[in-house]
């Protein structure tokens, strides 16, 4: 049975899903939670493509029929394997949903297994994840400098029963130039907003949502322009955190890190800092004083954060002093007024 797009996710929270692409349209981007069995390798795809285009359909489809025939038993042995502890069902897509997710599904059938397919394939499903991330949403957006542990802060409303979407988290960048260090790589763009959209489509739509102050890159990550310019029409809860307890933070955050990346990264916004700085902050490194170097590179971060700030419409920002790192403490104040809003 072919599933809508919305049908198709629903099914995927519990069922497993195969993702026929090639490995290199999976590792582009994929439905997250997706298993890569590839009815074709790269290189296989590309013959199929060029076969298809110097002479025609038919003799695409022998060549792809020739290609695939030896790997049959290992695509069911592979699609057991998943369905073992989901009495055989299981979901399959392709680029389109057609002749890749059909045959594949075709095959799983006939072995004793039950496959449904995506509509439209993965293109149809990439439609969805920007219509719906265009869809107006209640949002509230948790500002702040650079060190003010927005992340934690952002942690600690959803424990208190708010509805969040860690943006960095997502993007395993943490926005600056030393913002991926310690991080896993960041996904494609693309991947980025599949996963942004998993999250999102989980949430109420009626409640709100609260997601860390981003300008439109989080490092090599974009945040899909609609959803942007939603954030930036937005209410900001700025907390205002003193700068000694900011370099505290980064220090504890920093320390034991690979110190061959942070000069690296402080060498990366050289131009920004300005010579001395950089010469300072360097040589601060090279003494293992990182409260030394939080305090030149917040000087530039801080600037740079209110400049973003100035061109929101004020009456939008709440500020919040916040004197102590307690996250908790701080995320029940946000809660507290934001009810206030909502009255």
């Amino acid at each position: 049975m072919q599933l809508s797009v919305d049908a198709f996710l629903e099914q995927a929270r519990n069922l497993p899903v195969i993702d026929v692409r090639s490995p290199g349209e999976f590792a582009q981007a994929h439905i997250p939670g997706a298993v890569n069995i590839p009815l074709f390798d790269n290189d296989e795809r590309a013959r199929v493509g060029t076969r298809y285009k110097q002479a025609g359909k038919d003799h695409a489809v022998l060549l792809g029929l020739e290609l695939v025939g030896p790997k049959l038993a290992g695509f069911v042995k592979q699609s057991r394997k998943l369905t073992n502890s989901h009495g055989g069902n299981v979901l399959v897509h392709c680029w389109r949903g057609g002749m890749r997710s059909g045959s594949f599904a075709w095959l799983l059938q006939t072995a004793g297994l039950s496959p449904d397919t995506l509509a439209g394939g993965y293109k149809a499903y990439r439609n969805a994840v920007l219509t719906d991330l265009a869809q107006p949403r209640q949002l509230i957006i948790l500002g702040g400098k650079t060190g003010s542990g927005k992340t934690d802060i952002l942690k600690e409303l959803a424990r208190q029963g708010e509805q969040i979407i860690d943006l960095e988290g997502l993007a395993h960048h943490k926005g600056s130039s030393y913002g991926a260090i310690g991080q896993l790589p960041q996904p494609s763009s693309e991947q980025f907003e599949n996963l942004i959209h998993n999250d999102w489509r989980r949430l109420d739509p009626s409640a709100r949502i609260w997601l860390e102050d981003e300008s439109r890159n989080v490092g090599t990550c974009f945040v899909p322009m609609a959803l942007w310019q939603q954030m930036r029409l937005a209410p900001v809860a700025f907390v205002d955190v003193p700068k000694p307890v900011r370099i505290e933070r980064l220090v504890q955050e920093y320390t034991g890190i690979d110190h061959a990346l942070l000069i690296e990264a402080t060498e990366r916004i050289r131009k920004r800092l300005g010579g001395k700085v950089t010469k300072d902050a360097l040589d601060a490194l090279a003494r293992y004083d990182y409260a030394t170097v939080a305090d030149l590179t917040l000087d530039y971060y801080d600037k740079a954060y209110l400049h973003g700030l100035s061109h929101r419409d004020p009456a939008m920002i709440h500020t919040v002093q916040v004197l102590a790192n307690d996250p908790a403490q701080t995320a029940r104040e946000l809660i507290d007024w934001a009810n206030t809003q909502a009255r």
